[in-house]
Order: C-alpha cells, then structure tokens, then sequence
C-alpha cells in the first residue's frame, strides 16, 4: 500500500524561514520607523533653527518690523553699519570679550586648583564644604545681587570691568569646582605616584600628568563661565549703573528698544553679532567638548 500524501504542502524553505526581528519588532516595520525618526528630527531642527533663520532673515531686510516675508524684502547691511558705528557696538563686543575672557581663565583655573584639593587631599570639613559648594547652586541668582554688589562696593570695584569678573568668577566658581573634581578624581593617583618616583616634580606632575587628562572638564566648564559672562544682563545692570563705556552686549542690547518703537533692524542685526563670538568659541573647543560632558560622570 502507498503512502498517502500530505494533505498540507509543505512550505517553501523561503517562507519558513523567521522573519528577522528587531529590538522586538520585525524589520518589515523598519523603514517606516526609520521614516517617523527622519520625520521627527527634522520637526525639532525646524523648530530649534528657524528662531536664528528669522533672527538672521530681519537683520538684512531694510524693511524689518514691517513685513513678514520669509526673505529680505529688500537686502541691505545697513543694520550692521549702523549697529556697529552710531550703536557704539563695536565698545560692546569689547568690553563682553574682556570680562568673558577674564571669567573664563581666572575660574577655570581657580576652579581647577580647588578640584585638586578636595578630591586629592583628606582634610577636616571636607565634605562639609563640597556640600556647601552644592548648596550655592541651589540659590536663585536673583537672591544674590545685592549681597554681590556690596561686596563689590566695599572693594571699589563698582562700575568697572573687573568687578564685573570678580561677580561672574563667583557664579561660576561653584558649577566649576563641582564638575571638575570627578575629573580629578577619575585620574588614577598612581599615575601621579609614578611621575613622582621618577623624579618629577610636584608642579611637573600637575602640568603634564594631571592637567592633560582634565582638559575635556576644563572645556566643558569654560563654555559655561563664557556663557554666563557674555550673556548675563541682571548683574551687569547692577554693577556697571551709569558707566555707558563699560556695558556689554547684553546691556547694548537694551539701546535699541524704545519707549513708543523699537528698532527691529539693528535689534537683530546687533543679535546676530552677539551670536557670533559664541559659535566660534563652541568650534574651537567642540572636539572636547562631548567628551568633557561624560568623562567626569564617575563616582568617586
């Protein structure tokens, strides 16, 4: 007697075969969900970049204010021109360039000594102080303006540049020594040791031991202090007052506001410079920037 056949066909070896999957999902759905994320990051960079774009679109348009056309109605620099001669911009972007320099190198390097003091030597009140270091950050800035500015007072520093610094080292000191001590601490100490049996220095061993393997910190707190200095507005009021050849952008800024119209050209004709000096300073330290941001990120 014969076999009887199968009443079922057997499949083909291609249909049997399991469809590949995919963090739980099929790759039938990949495209489409490739698709939806292509979608999504182009929806947050329109939404993120068209700020700028109008920004940027106004400042060229010698019509700015009074049309809402996607391009310069009628192109012109003579926002520019005027923002940088008659606005007096251009003492602005000079006076912003000294104290966010001067912020930047006298907390970070302040910034960075302190670091290596509580996260290399054991000494009484140690954790008392990293404490309070966190504790200063939690304080609204506005709470700080006026026992600031008498400080500032009492020194005679008021209306000049470098009371100016000295408040911004003081805002940024705190974010600074914070972030920098898990880079000192993620350093291994016996590398340090090593230098030292070889006869290195204790001034050689921070310079070329310890200094090259927290740059990316030193990068990620620098943007931050030149941030906070070039941008702040409260504080620069305050301590400045009445000295029109000491202002900074952010306070320049505020000279092209009137009282019945504002001047829509220069305002962003002059905004746009602002942004200038940010982005070449996020160009020069982006390589380490990434890294600065995670590196520290150890328990210590």
């Amino acid at each position: 007697m014969s076999a009887t056949r199968p009443l079922v066909r057997p499949a083909p070896a291609a249909a049997r075969r399991p469809l590949r999957r995919t963090n739980g999902r099929t790759s039938r759905r990949s495209p489409l969900r490739q698709l939806g994320k292509g979608v999504l990051v182009a929806l947050l960079l329109v939404f993120t970049l068209f700020p700028v774009y109008w920004m940027l679109n106004s400042s060229l348009d010698a019509q700015a204010g009074h049309t809402n056309s996607f391009w310069p109605a009628e192109p012109t620099l003579e926002h520019y021109v005027f923002v940088l001669t008659e606005g007096g911009f251009g003492t602005f972007l000079r006076n912003s360039l000294l104290v966010a320099l001067g912020t930047v190198l006298v907390s970070s390097a302040l910034a960075l000594l302190a670091s290596v003091a509580v996260a290399r030597f054991r000494f009484r009140m140690r954790t008392q102080i990293l404490m309070l270091v966190l504790v200063v950050q939690m304080v609204p800035l506005e709470a700080l303006v006026i026992p600031l500015f008498v400080q500032v007072r009492d020194l005679q520093l008021l209306e000049t540049l470098i009371g100016l610094v000295v408040v911004y080292v003081a805002l940024a000191l705190p974010f600074g020594i914070w972030m920098l001590r898990g880079f000192v601490a993620a350093v291994p100490i016996e590398l340090e040791e090593a230098a030292y049996l070889d006869g290195a220095s204790w001034g050689r061993m921070f310079w070329s031991v310890l200094l090259p393997l927290v740059a990316p910190g030193l990068v990620a707190t620098s943007i931050f202090s030149f941030i906070t200095a070039w941008n702040e507005f409260i504080f620069a009021m305050t301590m400045l007052g009445g000295a029109t050849e000491s202002y900074t952008v952010a306070i320049g800024l505020r000279s092209f506001f009137g009282i019945h119209s504002n001047d829509w050209g220069a305002i962003m004709a002059a905004s746009t410079i602002i942004t200038v000096p940010v982005m070449i300073f996020f160009i020069l330290v982006q390589r380490r920037l990434a890294s600065g941001l995670t590196a520290g990120a150890v328990k210590a």
